[in-house]
């Protein structure tokens, strides 16, 4: 075939956005087709198109998942400063896919690294002015195979975690990789392997992420997009309970805060068969949620003169075997350690934005555990799958909002001043309209 004079020039007079809301661009080329009426048209379109296509050597790539060599992310410039640019897609290495991400949610701590820096790393200083993409909280297609991968498939669905830890140093031998000892050590001569997308390495507010297979999770295809971003959401609840014991059937748990993270330890604990589970909060529409999702008894701490004791009280007079603090007040922790029974446990998955004052005394005498947690270690996030699979549990009632990759900024808006109620706000690359959508 007589190959056109015009073969790789730029195409005018279309409007190909094509990783954007609709379609391939295979299929808007034979589109365009239809609509120029020529063949000679068509084949100086594919041409054109196949000069700016992403296929890196050794990566495995397929037709039905075509990808331009560049996308559309997010970067952070100075604090709370974000431009939409183009970067070029990702390569994965050995061990590593290409995920297509066709749904991130904002988490609180994304508000943290986009406002104040931690616990974000980009080449072991601050993440600002360093063209770092946030965002940890996503699921998508797996899109392109890394040299040797064969664990998962082109086209596969998948939710994604947000550490790989080194896989060397102690605590990730434990399967404790998110509090990997060589944190943020993945850059020029101190490259030890880790990565924690959205923290220490390029995040979810783009087209296109790189990730371990270690990461991923495979979801069903009737599971949501939205719900399945929520999926690593629900795997730090899981992991809060893993770290109490893991066997919480028949124990009383107290929930201190019902933003997404309580609300999933809420429907986590019911469906791992803990009795009571009582959630404490201040707001009335978290409250009815937590009683859709399985609470047996809520506190409205504004109403009552103290928690502690009304805790108690709906616990039979006696304090509860486990508490899971999410809230982050200054006060909870210390409400906390008062509202176990002895040789009780407590469980802190909040970053506490100061210094708290506990009853260290207290703890002591009555053999009161404390824990920590980051993130959703230990496998978490691929138990709680299997719940949200089984539909033990509907992890969807906390989502609340959904809008466009473009409208990113909006988006924070909603979840950092709780706009219309917002709990789970989640954007995604691919929706036809620049605007919010509410969920139902």
């Amino acid at each position: 075939m007589h190959r056109p004079e015009n073969v790789g020039q730029p195409v005018t007079g279309l409007d190909l956005n094509l990783n954007g809301v609709c379609c391939s661009p295979w299929r808007l080329a034979a589109e365009e087709l239809i609509f120029l009426n020529g063949l000679k048209r068509q084949y100086t379109i594919l041409i054109a198109l196949e000069d700016n296509m992403y296929a890196p050597a050794g990566v495995k790539v397929s037709k039905e998942f075509p990808i331009l060599d560049t996308m559309k992310a997010w970067v952070l410039g100075n604090p709370g400063e974000l431009t939409l640019k183009d970067k070029p897609v990702p390569v994965p290495k050995r061990a590593e896919v290409l995920v297509r991400i066709d749904a991130a949610a904002i988490c609180a701590t994304d508000l943290e690294v986009i406002y104040q820096g931690p616990p974000g790393m980009i080449e072991g200083e601050l993440p600002f002015n360093k063209n770092f993409t946030p965002g940890h909280e996503y699921m998508g297609t797996v899109v392109a195979l890394g040299p040797g991968v064969d664990e998962y498939r082109i086209g596969q669905r998948v939710a994604v975690e947000i550490h790989a830890g080194c896989g060397q140093c102690k605590r990730c031998r434990e399967g404790m990789y998110t509090s990997c000892h060589n944190y943020g050590l993945n850059y020029g001569d101190v490259d030890k392997g880790h990565r924690a997308n959205g923290f220490t390495t390029d995040g979810a507010f783009c087209e296109y992420q790189v990730n371990n297979i270690n990461t991923l999770v495979a979801i069903p295809d009737d599971m949501s997009d939205e719900e399945g971003a929520l999926v690593v959401t629900a795997g730090t609840a899981m992991y809060a309970l893993t770290e109490l014991g893991g066997l919480v059937a028949g124990e009383s748990v107290v929930v201190s805060g019902a933003g997404p993270i309580g609300l999933m330890v809420v429907a986590v604990a019911k469906a791992l068969g803990a009795q009571p589970v009582i959630l404490t909060e201040m707001r009335d529409n978290r409250l009815k949620i937590a009683r859709e999702l399985g609470a047996d008894a809520v506190v409205n701490i504004r109403k009552v003169p103290d928690v502690v004791a009304a805790v108690k009280e709906l616990n039979g007079g006696k304090g509860v075997d486990c508490v899971v603090e999410c809230s982050a007040a200054s006060k909870a922790v210390n409400d906390a350690v008062h509202m176990v029974n002895r040789g009780g446990k407590v469980c802190l998955a909040a970053f506490a934005h100061e210094p708290v004052m506990v009853d260290v005394a207290h703890i002591v005498t009555n053999n009161i555990y404390v824990y920590g947690i980051r993130g959703e270690g230990r496998s978490a996030v691929h138990r709680v799958e299997a719940f949200m699979r089984q539909k033990r549990f509907d992890a969807t009632k906390i989502h609340t909002h959904t809008f466009a990759l473009s409208d990113l900024p909006t988006a924070i808006r909603y979840a950092k001043d709780r706009i219309d109620d917002a709990i789970k706000v989640v954007v995604k690359p691919r929706m036809n309209a620049a605007h919010k959508a509410a969920a139902e």
